[in-house]
């Protein structure tokens, strides 16, 4: 009998700041992407400091609140491995912004599409990184 090839996923989402702004604002291709996201089960993944970059008031933020709260979403955490990576990163590039840094880090990591407004300074981190611009 032959073998069945496991098949193959599409790369997981990384959400930058902009990407959660536009979310709770109800941008209506951003919130596209996320249903079609789901739809095919991809993999979605924030870092912790992009959420605090958007975060303002849960009470008012219901959308997004829905949204990091969902099971498919997973919160990466700025740990110190991470942020010393961000630090040696942001070095490398000669920019300061460890939030832009984790992002394209995660996005490494796991090999995500990153959600971004931000393309111009995440290219600056890493050229060859894959970015999808709401």
């Amino acid at each position: 009998m032959g073998k069945t090839r496991p098949q193959a996923r599409a790369p997981g989402l990384t959400l930058d700041a902009g990407a959660l702004i536009a979310l709770d604002r109800g941008d209506r291709r951003m919130i596209a992407l996320l249903r079609q996201a789901s739809t095919k089960g991809v993999d979605l993944r924030v870092p912790a400091g992009a959420m605090a970059q958007a975060w303002r008031n849960g009470t008012r933020q219901a959308v997004l609140a829905r949204f990091l709260r969902a099971r498919e979403v997973q919160i990466k955490p700025l740990d110190e491995h991470l942020a010393r990576a961000c630090g040696e990163l942001c070095a490398a590039a000669g920019t300061a912004d460890i939030v832009d840094a984790s992002v394209v880090l995660v996005a490494r990591e796991h090999g995500d599409v990153v959600l971004s407004s931000d393309v111009d300074d995440l290219t600056r981190l890493d050229p060859k990184l894959s970015i999808e611009s709401i």
